[in-house]
């Protein structure tokens, strides 16, 4: 237990470059996943719609998928330099794969003999998009998303790599002072938001399952 009363103690000694960090690191987490969502959602959609889009997009992001997350980092560097922007726009290509995915077999896999109940009862396309579509969908693209935090929260460590901050800082402190303690400081936030995370996210798509 003493590795983590020190690691306790190191940050409270340490708290302002704590909470600096974990402000860095949620900025790291909050603008790919908004980006990725307001540009995955609307490209998973047309996927779905057009095979020649499924075609091109699909494999294009499953690419990225194989590319390790340090790797994408360091792929910036050189037109981005060593900043945040260059570890934001990584970062918002790797949460865009599973965003982009799930929202293309979120919509795929519907049943097309509800979209032609909905259209006999009188709907319109947006209606059916609208009341239908997007109600069955849900769940399926709130796990695209949650996997898409996950990954972003955890990667976001790496930034600390090209000194773009965040809790990974610590991390990286505690590997180049062969410090345990100062370790946790980093690596015990992140967990805790990737498990809450996990939960927050689980839950919500459980409330949106439709009844079967």
């Amino acid at each position: 237990m003493s590795i983590f009363v020190q690691a306790y103690e190191y940050a409270i000694t340490h708290l302002n470059d704590l909470m600096a960090a974990t402000w860095q690191h949620l900025l790291l987490v909050v603008i790919p996943l908004g980006v990725g969502l307001l540009v995955g959602l609307p490209l998973g959609l047309w996927s779905a719609r057009s095979r020649i889009a499924s075609t091109v997009l699909i494999n294009s992001f499953n690419a990225l998928r194989v590319i390790p997350s340090i790797a994408v980092l360091f792929l910036a560097i050189p037109y981005f330099g060593l900043s945040f922007q260059s570890a934001a726009i990584a970062l918002t290509l790797l949460v865009m794969p599973p965003i982009l995915i799930n929202t293309d077999v979120a919509f795929r896999t519907i049943d097309p003999m509800i979209r032609e109940a909905a259209y006999g009862m009188g709907m319109n396309a947006k209606q059916v998009l609208q009341q239908i579509e997007i109600p069955l969908a849900l769940p399926v693209v709130i796990a695209g998303v949650k996997t898409a935090t996950v990954e972003v929260i955890a990667s976001a460590t790496l930034a600390a790599f090209i000194g773009a901050g965040g809790l990974g800082t610590f991390i990286v402190r505690g590997f180049s002072l062969y410090d345990n303690a100062i370790l946790l400081v980093g690596a015990i936030p992140v967990a805790m938001l990737a498990l809450l995370a996990e939960i927050g996210l689980g839950s919500l798509q459980r409330a949106l399952q439709p009844p079967s």
